[in-house]
């Protein structure tokens, strides 16, 4: 069987990690930055699981199944206060929600 290099799976992590942290300071919409978040959750659980297989244990998959159920409340919290505010400001706009006073 062949494997992946440890180096590779951590690199392939952190690329991951660094294009949802740039999606997050980037971006404006709310929505674009929720899913920027999700992609650093793939990134840090993917480093999870590759530093896990590296030392033959399953704590790297048991922490990234733990991720999952974070991203999950993420995304239901999320998405609910994306509701609320379009509903309340009738914009996705981080910048135009942060002046909203009360």
């Amino acid at each position: 069987m062949v494997t992946i290099p440890v180096s590779h799976g951590l690199l392939l992590a952190g690329l991951l990690f660094i294009l949802g942290l740039l999606g997050v300071m980037v971006r404006r919409n709310i929505v674009f930055i929720l899913l920027s978040l999700e992609v650093m959750f793939n990134g840090a659980g993917l480093a999870f699981v590759v530093a896990g297989s590296r030392w033959g244990q399953a704590d790297g998959q048991i922490m990234f199944m733990f991720l999952l159920a974070m991203a999950a409340a993420e995304v239901s919290v999320g998405l609910a206060l994306v509701f609320h505010l379009y509903h309340r400001g009738h914009t996705l706009d981080a910048d135009a929600i942060s002046k909203m006073k009360g």
